[in-house]
């Protein structure tokens, strides 16, 4: 899988999620919104990976993670995700609304709000997860 399979899985997960959505299926969606972020965080990290160079262990083993703030660092967002936090309070409430999400979400219900906020907070035009990610 390279970046680019990231990238339009990323993509294609957001889109289910919306369709869930419509279809009623909150669970199914709150839990596939947040995979949408970490597929295009991992695209961040594969971006960041060179061609013919042996990678460093302990880099591939946080990369497969679920963790949206771990693979925030190991994409070397760190620095720019706090600044984007601070100078946007609009983006703070979506990255607090995102970072809530784990992959262990697919074991709790959700409700018809919690899942709406989360796809909000992610596709948001101009203060969404999403859209600052795909700057990167």
């Amino acid at each position: 899988m390279d970046r680019r399979d990231l990238q339009e899985l990323s993509k294609v997960r957001l889109k289910e999620a919306r369709a869930l959505m419509e279809l009623g299926l909150y669970d199914g969606a709150y839990y596939l919104a947040g995979y949408a972020v970490e597929c295009a965080l991992k695209a961040c990290i594969a971006k960041e990976t060179q061609r013919h160079q042996f990678p460093d262990k302990k880099r591939v083993d946080l990369s497969h993670s679920h963790d949206l703030l771990q693979l925030i660092r190991v994409a070397g967002l760190e620095d720019q995700h706090r600044e984007r936090v601070r100078s946007d309070p609009d983006f703070e409430t979506n990255w607090e609304v995102v970072r809530r999400w784990s992959e262990q979400s697919r074991y709790r219900r959700h409700s018809h709000e919690s899942a709406q906020a989360l796809l909000v907070a992610i596709s948001e035009r101009r203060h969404g997860v999403i859209t600052w990610i795909r700057l990167h």
